[in-house]
């Protein structure tokens, strides 16, 4: 009998679930930074040619399969008491397809960890939100080891306990957000009216420095008192409250702004803001916390700032950098195309064990 080496190359056209908590639609109707993640990944993959199941509410929009769990996203559904319980129905429902699937890669924290490291099929789990939180170092340490993927290396130092197997950053759609063609003349703020977010400190440095602050922002209910107490009275003809904008206004909304502003007082896990801002050229400057220093590349794609001080020189700097640079950093980093490729990579080892990538063939 002759034995042939052959190695593992990859598989071309895999199985596999996108499974996305419940409480929005995919993409999202409403604010989601997770949903819009899985949402170009799920589309990304379907393009790359895998065959991709999602998990989702069922006014979810996609090109993959969709495995309608809910009728609608939980936060639109006016009879809902206890989310959870959908929740529970959408694990057991993957539970019992899980065999049809090559991969299952969830985007719901901890709520697979128990059920599915009691199942065969490989399974990983993308981490979105923070883990500073000092519970969750139990309930990992507690649960079954599980594969884990953060949005950036800062995102997981608090959490030794995890099982973390690799960082994937998110990526944006290349063509959903372009530099367009007018002149620069505000600077933005974007995003979420909240203390983490600190739009005060954006105030205070675009009026500091002598420009005009456009603040395309929305306030969620648990944010009206400090927006009604901290931020409105500090608004004015120099710093304006635009409101909610989507993705079909970024772009000029963006490429209109001579720089965004992200002066956050919190670990950031990821900040799709900041690389919304690349896409359109836009420079940003932001408070050197969370992912901060793994996303902008200071002086290339932006500034990172200690201080309102430090800030308020950056604006002064801001048109030493190069827009086109910032858009093609973009390209080079964070695209969907890219998020998705690195995925498939880790997709890749999981689904076949090192003991499997060696086949005979007489």
């Amino acid at each position: 009998m002759q034995h042939v080496i052959t190695f593992f190359e990859g598989i071309e056209d895999m199985r596999i679930a996108q499974i996305a908590p419940l409480h929005e639609a995919v993409p999202p109707k409403l604010y989601g930074g997770t949903e819009r993640v899985v949402s170009f990944l799920t589309e990304e993959l379907v393009a790359m040619g895998h065959d991709v199941t999602l998990f989702a509410s069922g006014d979810s929009i996609t090109e993959a399969k969709l495995e309608a769990i809910w009728p609608r996203a939980l936060r639109l559904d006016p009879g809902i008491r206890d989310s959870l319980a959908p929740q529970i129905l959408l694990l057991e429902h993957v539970y019992q397809m899980a065999s049809q699937f090559d991969i299952l890669h969830f985007h719901m924290d901890y709520f697979p960890s128990s059920l599915f490291a009691r199942q065969h099929v490989p399974f990983i789990t993308t981490l979105h939100g923070r883990l500073d939180l000092p519970e969750l170092r139990p309930v990992y340490a507690g649960l079954p080891e599980q594969n884990l993927i953060s949005i950036s290396n800062a995102q997981r130092i608090p959490l030794p306990e995890g099982n973390f197997i690799q960082t994937v950053y998110h990526g944006l759609p290349e063509e959903l957000l372009m530099p367009a063609d007018v002149v620069p003349s505000y600077v933005a703020f974007l995003g979420r009216i909240c203390p983490e977010k600190r739009p005060d400190r954006a105030i205070r440095i675009a009026r500091a420095a002598g420009e005009h602050l456009k603040l395309a922002a929305k306030v969620d209910r648990v944010d009206a008192e400090y927006f009604g107490a901290e931020i409105e009275p500090l608004l004015g003809a120099d710093a304006e409250m635009i409101g909610e904008i989507n993705d079909a206004a970024k772009s000029g909304f963006l490429s209109g702004a001579k720089a965004l502003l992200m002066p956050i007082d919190w670990p950031e896990p990821f900040g799709l803001v900041m690389i919304e801002a690349m896409a359109c050229g836009t420079p940003v400057i932001a408070y050197n916390h969370g992912s901060v220093p793994e996303i902008i590349e200071h002086g290339v794609t932006g500034f990172i700032v200690g201080n309102e001080a430090e800030a308020v020189a950056a604006l002064g700097q801001i048109h030493t950098l190069d827009r086109k640079r910032i858009r093609a950093r973009f390209e080079e980093r964070f695209t969907a195309r890219r998020m998705a490729q690195d995925y498939v990579d880790v997709y890749d080892t999981l689904i076949v064990p090192q003991e499997q990538r060696l086949r005979l063939v007489n």
